[in-house]
Parts: C-alpha cells; structure tokens; sequence
C-alpha cells in the first residue's frame, strides 16, 4: 500500500451470525477501498462479556473467507485492550469531564417520563436527566469504593465547553464530499464506560479508529447520528476525525432493518440453503 493511501475498516460484533446486512457493508468497505487504491482492515468489536462468543468470532471470520474477502493480519479484537480504553477513561475523568452514574435504567426511565416531553437520545432510549452530575465527589468515591454498580458518563455541558469550536465532519459519497456539523448534545450525558467493563461502544469505537489509522468509515444510516457524539469525542482526546459515509439498510420484506435480534436470515443460513458468494454479490448488487 502506497504511503497516505486510504484505510477502512469492517468492524462487526460477535453476538449473532452475519447476515445480509453485514455482507453488504464488508463488501462496500472492500470495494470502496480497492477503488480508492487503499486497503481495509477487520476489527472485532467484542467488548461484550456476555454476549460476544468465541465460536461467533470463528464463525464471523468463516463467513468472510466465503465471501472472498481477506485482511491484514493481526486483526484487532476489542477484548484484548481493555487496559487502553481503561486508561482513556481515567484521562477524561481527571479532566472532570465524565462522572460515575449510580441509577438503574428503571430509575431512568421513571424520572425522564416525569419530564416535560419525556425526551428520548435519537437511538430512542430515555434522555437521561442528569440525576448523578452533581452527586458530591466525596460520595461518589465511597459508593465506587463499596463497589456500587456504575456507568461512566460524558458531562455533555462540560464536554462541549472544553471541544471550543462548533464540530463538523466530512462526509463522503460517490458524487461529492461536503462538511456536514455534528450536534452532540443531543445524546445529553452519554454513556462512555458500561457496567462491567470500562468502555462504551462509542469510546471504544472512536480509539480504535485512531490507532488503526483509519480514514474512512463505511457504515450503516443507523449509526449516523452517533458520529456526533463520535467527532466530539474525538475533538477532546486530541484525536483525528475520518471521512464517514452512512450507507443505506438492507430491510426485510417487512421494511425493518435486519437484525440478529429479530432472527434475520444468516448467511450461513443461506450457504446452507445453497447460495454461493456470487448469489449473495449480484443480490447485493456487487456482481
């Protein structure tokens, strides 16, 4: 690869088999990168204690190879770099930019209902009310020391006070690239560092894109307006903000996106019913 050539990345969980979704995705991330004279690289995105499986990792990694598509190696797994994450965190902490949250997701809901409009995050989760923000630190330590279960989460006010300037990012299609600017605050305090482990999707996903070097992120419309809360994170740790483009959803004969959760067909699923890799290229329309 030349120097300052373009990097991707393909960055799926192990917490179901892939499916059509996913394929198109590795496929436009692999396409887009041979085009682009670059090359893409394969995260797995398994922070996930409970759901993240080492046979859904094989499996991940079988279906690939199906499909054609080849990585350089190493391939960086989520799970073996906790202690960066970790340390991450503690840098934005020390800054009194993120506060531990003692509140159940119950107590969240009920207190953000009593609120006027009962807001919601754009993933439609209640927007949460800032119960913990001003929770005296003294207290705060002797309930993490007595080991209270806890999130992290971004102080949104404070985070935006300290990023200065308003945020943007460059966003990328095949006809034009054109600044489009980011709204962060409305995730309010966002969850960066879950109950059991210290990172989020978000901090964890905004790390790695750095030290990976990546350039370009491919990915679904239903992560577009979490690269908000990504250019802001980005914008505190001093980090560099790559290109996005939001591709389009593969739906279901119903119109819902597909989804491991609703039990969307597999890929193996459809290897098992006979389909071969070009079956599934012409389907997604990379024939």
């Amino acid at each position: 690869m030349r120097p300052g050539a373009p990097i991707l990345r393909f960055a799926p969980s192990p917490n179901g088999r892939l499916h059509l979704g996913h394929a198109y995705s590795a496929l436009l991330n692999a396409d887009l990168a041979r085009q682009m004279g670059g090359l893409c690289r394969l995260r797995i995105e398994d922070i996930d204690p409970v759901r993240a499986k080492p046979e859904l990792v094989e499996a991940i990694f079988a279906d690939l190879a199906w499909l054609g598509l080849t990585y350089p190696e190493p391939v960086r797994h989520q799970s073996r770099h906790r202690d960066a994450y970790r340390a991450t965190l503690d840098g934005l902490i020390g800054r009194g930019l993120a506060y531990p949250c003692f509140c159940s997701r119950g107590q969240i809901r009920a207190r953000a209902a009593a609120r006027a409009g009962n807001p919601h995050d754009p993933d439609g989760a209640p927007l949460y009310p800032g119960t913990c923000r001003g929770l005296d630190p003294a207290i705060g330590a002797e309930r993490l020391a007595r080991g209270e279960p806890h999130t992290w989460r971004l102080d949104m006010a404070a985070a935006l006070r300290d990023a200065g300037d308003p945020l943007s990012y460059e966003a990328f299609d095949a006809a034009e690239t054109r600044w489009v600017a980011a709204d962060p605050a409305r995730w309010g305090d966002a969850v960066i560092a879950r109950r059991d482990v210290p990172t989020s999707y978000h901090l964890s996903v905004v790390h790695d894109d750095a030290e990976q070097e990546i350039t370009h992120v491919v990915r679904g419309r239903d992560l577009e307006a979490a690269t908000d809360l990504h250019v802001l994170l980005q914008r505190l740790l001093d980090l560099p903000t790559p290109r996005y483009h939001h591709h389009g959803l593969i739906l279901d004969p119903d119109g819902e996106k597909l989804a491991k959760s609703r039990g969307s067909q597999s890929l193996a699923d459809l290897r098992q019913a006979g389909a071969t890799p070009e079956d599934i290229r012409a389907r997604l329309g990379f024939a």
